[in-house]
């Protein structure tokens, strides 16, 4: 009993001297300093700056891009590149392997839009080799949701392979699918005549 007693009577004490430190152990969350911005800034891949909401909760009825679906075809395109958008969904996974260029490669050639292998190791070298070798030629567009079905999309990186994708009625597709485009600047929209 005597241990006890010095022991309490520290502890009241150091209640006592320190109340910040007892009223820390409350389990409040510590309040926001600044609510959140309603705007986010940013430069799109024209370098032109562009702004758009953030969301700051749950919007069933407001969608600030919509999804890729309903792209349209173009009739002066080589039918097999729609093909070949086909043959790279069939083939395509969940998720990256990050063997885009390759996927995409074995969609042209299986659909037989090209008649050999591209050479070329990087996804973001995709466009010129198309372009020189292939008889592709680059389409004035800036968005990847504007871009006809059965097109290829080439998308640069910063010391990295870049990306590329063939666009689907349904979204983007190339070692896998999706229904956005990549995040990546885009280099240009290819297709074939």
């Amino acid at each position: 009993m005597p241990k006890i007693l010095p022991i309490t009577l520290l502890s009241v004490g150091c209640a006592a001297l320190f109340p910040a430190t007892v009223s820390a152990l409350s389990m409040s969350p510590p309040p926001r300093p600044n609510p959140q911005p309603s705007k986010f800034v940013f430069k799109d891949a024209s370098g032109k700056a562009t702004s758009v909401d953030v969301i700051q909760n749950y919007q069933p009825t407001k969608i600030g891009r919509p999804f890729a679906t309903g792209a349209k075809s173009d009739r002066q395109l080589d039918p097999k590149l729609m093909r070949a958008a086909t043959i790279a969904e069939e083939r395509a996974h969940a998720h990256s392997r990050r063997q885009c260029w390759h996927a995409v490669k074995e969609a042209l050639l299986a659909s037989g839009v090209i008649s050999s292998r591209p050479k070329t190791e990087y996804a973001k070298q995709a466009g010129q080799e198309l372009v020189n070798n292939y008889g592709f030629r680059k389409l004035p567009v800036n968005d990847p949701y504007q871009a006809p079905v059965g097109s290829v999309l080439v998308y640069n990186a910063n010391r990295a392979a870049g990306h590329v994708e063939i666009r689907t009625k349904d979204g983007f597709v190339s070692d896998f699918r999706s229904k956005t485009p990549s995040h990546r600047p885009l280099l240009g929209v290819f297709v074939k005549s």
